[in-house]
């Protein structure tokens, strides 16, 4: 039997980057994955095939709505090859995938494909495709196992016709009308990428704003957008039932008045979150809890409550994001290597990758009301700035929350061109506690979208922005 310092259930961005620097810190490292290929669902069914979809489609609406304001003529008509947009896509996955498995080799890292299920708290079952069954014995185990698309109870996916995220980033043809339930990150998205392509889109979402954890100004500036892109979306309403005949898709819901309202499509898009996978783990052998809600329960360190065997990720506590995951793979490594690692999960960044792109960090407006903080507010438009004029992407703004008495910078909010990348500076900012004035007190290079940073800054320390 193979022994190991260290075994990982799962190779997601947590499970592959928990291996990577365990090994890089001495220990014995196995990883085992019951897919082909590594890189769990970012990699292959996630974040990496999503984005390739987006990038592709908003390729396609530039060619078709912007080329000709740059002076960029195409003879003859634009078309969509959705087969070769999917192949494209693939192409990029295999290869981040493959990149996965060079750093495993690299790094020494032992890849076991199959099932892997506690067989006690220092033995891992991995079933294999063949039907047999190898045991490794491991000191301490991580469990990053992660997350698989939610349903409803009264849903039937049927993979055709009613699909999930992962059938999305596959059809065969392009939606005469995708019905979307859910007004969250991946209904917005693959809502978004088929809109661009052409499909007739409608977002079907229970809550009274798109978005919902997020702060409200992004969530009603995104959604203004999206309407001028010609997405119908349907708030507060609760859909009942989802059935199929033949090619239609037939979506019955709620308003909030209590009357029934009748949605009709050729696809339905169910986006209504994610939960936590464990199936087949097994883990009542090793003595793992698991609350009545699926997530693996753990401690501050991520320990569970058997202490050489630890949990992150979408499987645990927090939002599901893949650079959560991988903070917390790297803290269980060092943890593991007896150092001291820290991380400030007020300080993980959220992102929506529509266009324009949604990213925030830190507290909400409403979350700092809430909590009877003292707080100011300084906001800057993107159309203010040469840079956003000049590409054209003019919508969006840079919201940035500080407290009143200290001018410590409680939470930003941005919309617009490159903000997935922007949010960066603030999560930077927040981690050394800079005040506004800090940030606004910071040469910011002209012309360019992080300008919007500094004068967002400048508005919040004492109504000084410059450019407006």
């Amino acid at each position: 039997m193979s022994s190991y310092d260290v075994a990982i259930i799962g190779s997601g961005p947590g499970g592959y980057v928990a291996a990577i620097r365990c090994a890089q810190l001495g220990m014995k490292t196995a990883i085992i994955e019951k897919y082909s290929t590594l890189g769990g669902t970012c990699l292959n069914v996630g974040c990496i095939p999503s984005k390739a979809m987006l990038d592709s489609s908003h390729h396609y609406e530039d060619a078709v709505s912007h080329f000709e304001d740059h002076g960029i003529e195409i003879p003859g008509e634009v078309k969509v090859n959705l087969a070769k947009m999917i192949a494209r896509k693939q192409n990029v996955v295999d290869m981040t995938t493959k990149g996965i498995q060079f750093l495993m080799d690299k790094n020494k890292v032992e890849v076991f494909e199959g099932l892997g299920s506690f067989k006690d708290a220092t033995h891992v079952n991995i079933k294999k495709n063949d039907g047999k069954t190898e045991t490794i014995e491991a000191n301490n185990i991580i469990i990053a196992t992660g997350s698989k698309p939610s349903t409803l109870p009264f849903i039937k996916i049927d993979k055709e016709r009613i699909i999930t995220s992962t059938e999305a980033l596959e059809l065969k043809e392009i939606p005469k009308h995708m019905i979307v339930i859910g007004g969250g990150v991946i209904g917005l998205e693959l809502g978004q990428v088929y809109k661009r392509l052409g499909a007739e889109v409608t977002v079907v979402e229970y809550m009274d704003r798109i978005i919902p954890t997020m702060d409200g100004a992004l969530s009603k500036e995104l959604m203004k957008v999206l309407k001028k892109q010609k997405v119908k979306f349907h708030l507060s309403h609760k859909v009942k039932s989802v059935e199929r005949k033949g090619k239609e898709v037939i979506v019955k819901a709620d308003d909030k008045k209590g009357e029934e309202v009748i949605f009709k499509g050729d696809y339905c898009l169910v986006s209504v979150g994610r939960r936590p996978y464990t199936d087949g783990l097994n883990a009542e052998a090793a003595g793992v809890k698991i609350d009545d809600r699926g997530k693996v329960e753990v401690n501050d360190h991520l320990q569970t409550n058997v202490s050489n065997i630890y949990a992150i990720g979408d499987v645990i506590r927090g939002a599901m994001l893949a650079h959560k995951a991988e903070e917390e793979g790297t803290l269980v490594a060092e943890i593991l290597a007896g150092q001291k690692p820290h991380i400030d999960y007020n300080l993980i960044p959220g992102v929506v990758y529509t266009w324009p792109e949604v990213s925030a960090v830190g507290k909400t407006e409403e979350e700092l009301k809430e909590a009877g903080v003292e707080y100011k507010v300084g906001q800057f438009p993107m159309r203010a700035l040469g840079r956003s004029r000049a590409s054209g992407d003019i919508d969006g703004f840079v919201k940035i929350l500080a407290d009143k008495k200290t001018d410590e910078v409680l939470g930003v909010h941005m919309i617009g061109a490159r903000c997935a990348d922007l949010i960066t500076e603030a999560v930077t900012a927040m981690e050394f506690r800079a005040s506004a004035e800090d940030m606004a007190r910071m040469s910011h290079a002209h012309p360019t979208y992080a300008e919007a940073v500094k004068e967002a800054a400048l508005a919040a320390t004492d109504d000084r922005a410059l450019h407006v």
